[in-house]
């Protein structure tokens, strides 16, 4: 297991030198560029002020750079993050007013406190076994609850907010006589303008064009006056020291969220960093970057940050401009700090229904529709997890359908590991003259009469030794003769004291039987595994082989030569050493 590192940043450091430099700051300007309407967006998505959304693309990109293990991988604001705070938050507080601020600021500390425990915990392998299909039914779930969230802005309608997805279409429906065209009208014309840009080309600054043109609509029209809202002034470009209110009744109230969004935070930033460490073929370390978003949220706490995480938009940009080590998440911080310090007066000119067109846009991209088709087309558990977490989050709330997604996820994988398959094998010689074993039921492949070859394919620990014995008492009741047994062990680690406990039982069963029993084993913990538990004890001295080639060998030796004699199948290469009756066909070769 991968040592934490103090201050990672110091091995890439040393690798730097004028071209990535020079690469690190070209991407840093692009993503800056990108982030400005981004973060006005999320934070708008999380019920705050948009100064905090640039906030949080500021400091937690330089901090999560500097301590995490990505080398191109940029964190920030993020969707999901923003509606499950949001969902967290506004049934405690009024949206935008101080105490939410307060809230938010103290959920974000308890974040990162939350993801450092987890990071000091080596927690980054565990994390990997709440499965995809969560992320998927989650993602889809707050895309759904921020677009239509987003209606009411839109369409320029005072409505009751938060309630499920349900309770929220219902109170749109019921003011939709009130509509302002004209918001209609800027919102339907910044969401075309970002879909057609991003489909056309993609390499412009869809989100800023699309922002401007909303912007040159209100201005044309004097939307205000039309009842049309803005969007309020940034007090300050840059974030100050602001250290989050604390009560123990506040912490106790918000632990169960906070908890929610440090498991999406991870989820989102380990995906993420696996996959752009895969494709440029570079380390990653999980555990470390676990440290890396725990620091970003926790130290961000105390500088108006909300919480944040890898951003994937952020990130693909980042790597497409040629980034080259974290620096490029650094500068993109700082060429933001110039941006706001020249440009940031002009946010108040963005009409509010032109952020809710950008932000409709962003949630329907977020639904992963090919992801979800080809979940329900090839794997029920998979399935059943996406369509749990998905209802959890549309029907009751947002942060407790990541809790039945977790549930659903080791629910599955512990059922999964507890049902391994046992399956019986047989020779098949292909035309290039090589045998391989194929499953003798499924392909119908003729066995030995004498001897049967048995591949366990999964664990043998207690979970499964049931089910793995039942399993084995079927397939001897259905073949009764042969009584020399293989059993290859493949794909598993390890075994526990039960596991052993079948194998030693199975044994002493072959054995009264008068058969042989014989174990292929490769992987050098299982061999000890074996050893400690006495398995190897019961064996036959030379019943233990590294290959089932080996252990066919061997146990064709051993067979009832009379009973080969007669035997017309002849379904080892082996059997050509043996007897056989004068019209029985040849052996294989």
């Amino acid at each position: 297991m991968a040592r934490l590192s103090f201050f990672p940043a110091a091995a890439w450091l040393r690798q730097t030198n004028g071209a990535s430099l020079r690469a690190d700051a070209l991407a840093g300007l692009t993503n800056a560029a990108i982030v400005l309407p981004q973060g006005v967006a999320f934070a708008t998505i999380a019920g705050l002020p948009p100064e905090f959304g640039l906030y949080t693309a500021m400091i937690t990109a330089i901090v999560a750079a500097l301590f995490g293990s990505s080398m191109v991988m940029v964190s920030g604001p993020t969707t999901a993050i923003s509606a499950l705070l949001f969902a967290t938050l506004e049934g405690l507080a009024v949206p935008g007013s101080a105490r939410y601020i307060e809230l938010a600021l103290l959920l974000t500390l308890l974040v990162g406190v939350f993801q450092i425990v987890a990071g000091l915990a080596r927690l980054g392998g565990l994390v990997s076994f709440v499965s995809h299909s969560v992320i998927v039914a989650f993602t889809a779930a707050a895309a759904l609850l921020i677009a239509i969230s987003q209606l009411s802005g839109a369409l320029g309608l005072e409505v009751a907010a938060g309630g499920n997805v349900l309770d929220r279409l219902r109170n749109v429906g019921a003011a939709i006589g009130d509509v302002n065209p004209l918001a209609a009208m800027i919102a339907g014309a910044t969401f075309v303008t970002v879909a057609l840009i991003q489909m056309l080309a993609p390499r412009l600054p869809g989100f800023l064009v699309a922002l401007l043109v909303g912007a040159g609509i209100a201005t044309l029209s004097n939307a205000a006056e039309h009842g049309v809202k803005m969007l309020g002034a940034i007090p300050g470009a840059l974030p100050s020291l602001s250290v989050p209110h604390f009560q123990w009744s506040d912490v106790a109230m918000l632990a169960p969220g906070a908890a929610a969004v440090a498991l999406v935070g991870l989820l989102e930033a380990i995906s993420i960093g696996r996959t752009f460490a895969l494709r440029r073929k570079e380390p990653f370390a999980p555990n470390q970057e676990i440290m890396g978003q725990g620091l970003s949220n926790t130290i961000g706490s105390f500088w108006m940050c909300y919480a944040g995480s890898g951003s994937f938009t952020r990130s693909g940009v980042n790597a497409e401009a040629g980034a080259r080590t974290p620096l490029s998440a650094v500068f993109a911080s700082l060429f933001l700090v110039g941006i706001l310090l020249a440009f940031g007066s002009y946010i108040t000119s963005i009409p509010q229904p032109a952020m809710a067109g950008l932000i409709i846009y962003v949630a329907w991209r977020l639904i992963d529709r090919k992801e979800i088709r080809h979940i329900l087309r090839t794997s029920w558990p998979e399935t059943l997890i996406l369509l749990l977490t998905l209802g959890a989050g549309l029907l009751i709330e947002l942060d407790f359908a990541i809790y039945i997604g977790v549930i659903a996820s080791f629910s599955v994988f512990i059922y999964e590991s507890s049902h391994p398959s046992l399956r019986v094998s047989a020779p098949v010689v292909s035309a290039s003259g090589r045998r391989k074993f194929r499953n003798a039921d499924l392909h119908r492949v003729p066995e030995c009469p004498q001897l049967v070859s048995v591949r366990l394919d999964g664990p043998l620990y207690f979970g499964s030794v049931e089910h793995v014995e039942s399993q084995w008492k079927a397939l001897r009741a259905k073949r009764p003769a042969q009584i020399h047994a293989i059993f290859y062990l493949k794909g598993v680690g390890k075994i526990d004291l039960s596991g052993a406990d079948f194998l030693i039982h199975a044994i002493r069963e072959i054995r009264a039987d008068g058969g042989t029993f014989r174990i292929v084993a490769l992987f050098p913990p299982l061999l000890e595994c074996l050893r400690r538990f006495h398995v190897l004890d019961e064996l036959d001295k030379d019943c233990l082989h590294i290959s089932k080639g080996d252990a066919v060998s061997a146990a064709v030796r051993r067979l009832d030569h009379r009973i080969c004699a007669g035997c017309e199948k002849r379904v080892f290469t082996e059997c050509a050493q043996l007897p056989y009756a004068g019209d029985a066909p040849p052996p294989q070769s």
